[in-house]
């Protein structure tokens, strides 16, 4: 307690005891350190932070979350700088911080497309490491946190004095929910924004460098490292998961958050070397009465062994399924791989969540994120072009399974500029009607580009922020985004709470899931692993929901039937005939740039574009 502080103070530590790298100790009394637990920080010389004194009181009115059920969840993944820096009907004053995002522009935006919550990069607050601020560059996601309890400072709007993020952060989330949309925050818990041996001494390593950090057993001066950041945090000790678990429920009870996405998360779950999915963080998270009643998204992997959990993690929580991504992308572009895996994928992948008791909804889906290329750049580049960054294009994936559809970048081709239009058209149209959760990346709905950077990490510049001019034909799909979420949202075969069993469920034959191939029959087991296999039918049976309503009630709904056509020719598709339809609607059709119906008889040869998608409604 330090008598006569007031809001808008800064204040620091100083830790004094041996400096001994041989036994894991680092301290040094002429550092000023932060406070892991600040409410706030201030910059200030470069490299530094002071943290600050700050009034919690807010009037959150009649604030209350939206409590959006997993399965009805449509998840935009968005940059809080990123989303507004560009806009021209915000606010000068505004643009980038908490308040733009919640500005009436944006909002406009994000309830026009459907979303029905925001996951925000990365909003504690973090630094910018020393290297790339002597190339000029920023730390713009955000995955170097220096403070877990602090709202980056820097996303403040101009006006706001020292602390002031703290109220405009909250306010931010009260506009979210008034609009309806839930907010989940990206965290990172798996490593501080201090490095290695040779970085700077900010907080945790001047105040307890053996505590917070895994250190080598035979060596302690050296850290383990399983984010690829020089460090990793120590979540087996009691200080760590206890700074952990402070910080989430904050979060959630004085912030008004309403989940997380978590960064690494097999980082988390490691005890000792291994990944460990009964560790202590992820027992006592599920027991917590707070963090057990909101959304847990893992990113089940990291970069130590045995780092890749897709699939792994115990009932409550979510994954991104990095395995739906790769598998979307190989299709589309046309990979030899057949498409049994892609039958998993579409349907809610239940050969990764069945066996543990989760639901479909379990599977975060996506085929672009932050991380990678953007949809348009998917669709535009083979290689990686990360120049920019300042390392000889050596930093980013190699795996991209990408196709850039016959030239690299840009191109006034009108034949290649359909093709990519129609590509990115058909990774919509199928994100958005597979089973499980969908995420959509900020921009791709207006076409953004990063001119091929698939690591954009450290470009806090117009490469990065959402361009909101769409440029011809590969920026105008918020309309048909906005038409295939309001399709998904009215009808509940698209939203499945259980998995399907492709088998009957009455006396006609019909199935809750049935396979067809380009001929109108049945898909056998030699069809699904033929290595050219380009065209599949998915029929979904209204009439097959296998899970009831709130009251108990049977939910019914329309059938459907999609087709999905990756080959390079265009085909025909016989459509089936009775038990499964009498008659379809053409709802959707990918080779086809707006919106627009046509009635088609069962039994008829529906011709197919190459490479595209149709979504047909069964009557």
């Amino acid at each position: 307690t330090v008598p006569g502080v007031r809001p808008g103070d800064r204040y620091a530590y100083r830790a004094h005891g041996p400096f001994d790298p041989s036994r894991g100790l680092r301290f040094d009394a002429n550092r000023l350190l932060a406070d892991p637990y600040a409410r706030a920080f201030e910059p200030a010389a470069p490299g530094e932070v002071h943290s600050l004194v700050v009034d919690a009181a807010f009037d959150w009115g009649d604030d209350r979350p939206p409590d959006v059920p997993w399965a009805e969840t449509v998840l935009y993944e968005t940059h809080v700088q990123g989303i507004s820096q560009l806009h021209p009907e915000v606010a000068p004053q505004l643009r980038g911080t908490y308040s733009g995002l919640a500005s009436p522009p944006i909002l406009a935006h994000l309830r026009a497309l459907g979303i029905t919550a925001v996951e925000l990069l990365p909003v504690h607050q973090f630094v910018t490491e020393r290297r790339l601020r002597d190339m000029g560059l920023e730390n713009y996601w955000g995955y170097m946190t220096l403070g877990f309890l602090a709202p980056h400072a820097q996303y403040r709007s101009s006006g706001g004095g020292p602390g002031s993020q703290v109220g405009e952060f909250k306010a931010m989330v009260r506009a979210l929910h008034a609009a309806g949309l839930e907010v989940i925050l990206d965290v990172v818990y798996n490593h501080t924004c201090e490095g290695g041996e040779g970085g700077p001494t900010l907080a945790f390593r001047g105040l307890a460098n053996e505590a917070y950090y895994r250190l080598e057993p035979d060596d302690p001066s050296r850290y383990v490292d399983t984010t690829g950041t020089s460090n990793t945090l120590d979540v087996d000790r009691p200080e760590v998961l206890r700074l952990i678990m402070d910080s989430l429920r904050y979060w959630v009870t004085e912030m008004h958050v309403d989940g997380f996405r978590f960064d690494l998360a097999a980082a988390l779950a490691r005890s000792f070397h291994e990944v460990d999915q009964l560790s202590a963080f992820l027992q006592v998270i599920q027991q917590d009465p707070v963090l057990s009643q909101v959304k847990l998204i893992a990113e089940p992997w990291d970069l130590g062994p045995g780092g890749y959990q897709v699939g792994e993690f115990p009932p409550l929580w979510t994954e991104w399924n990095g395995k739906y991504r790769d598998t979307v992308r190989d299709f589309w572009r046309g990979a030899e791989t057949g498409v049994a895996e892609l039958g998993y994928r579409l349907t809610g992948s239940s050969d990764l969540y069945q066996d543990d008791g989760r639901q479909p909804y379990a599977s975060i889906n996506f085929v672009t994120c932050h991380d990678g290329f953007s949809l348009r750049d998917l669709v535009s580049y083979d290689e990686k072009h990360n120049e920019a960054n300042g390392e000889d294009n050596k930093d980013g994936t190699d795996d991209n399974r990408s196709w850039n559809c016959g030239v690299e970048g840009d191109t006034r081709d009108e034949e290649i500029v359909s093709l990519r239009a129609r590509q990115m058209r058909n990774a919509f149209a199928t994100l958005l009607l597979s089973t499980g959760v969908p995420m959509l990346r900020m921009g791709d709905e207006v076409g953004q580009t990063q001119l091929g950077n698939n690591n954009a990490y450290c470009q806090d510049s117009e490469l990065s922020w959402m361009t909101w001019s769409p440029d011809g034909p590969l920026g105008g799909h918020v309309e048909l985004v906005s038409r295939l979420i309001r399709l998904r949202r009215t009808h509940p075969v698209f939203r499945q709470r259980a998995f399907f069993q492709g088998r009957p469920f009455s006396g006609d034959g019909v199935k809750d899931l049935a396979w067809f191939t380009p001929e109108g029959v049945e898909m056998a087991d030699a069809d699904w692993f033929a290595p050219t296999a380009r065209t599949l039918g998915m029929y979904l049976s209204g009439d097959g929901i296998r899970t009831r309503g709130p009251r108990g009630e049977r939910i019914r709904d329309d059938s459907f039937l999609l087709l999905l056509h990756a080959g390079g020719d265009d085909t025909t598709f016989r459509l089936p005939g009775p038990p499964w339809a009498e008659d379809y609607v053409v709802l959707v059709d990918t080779a086809e740039a707006g919106p627009g119906t046509r009635e088609v008889k069962a039994g008829d040869d529906l011709r197919l574009i190459a490479r595209s998608l149709v979504v047909l409604q069964a009557s």
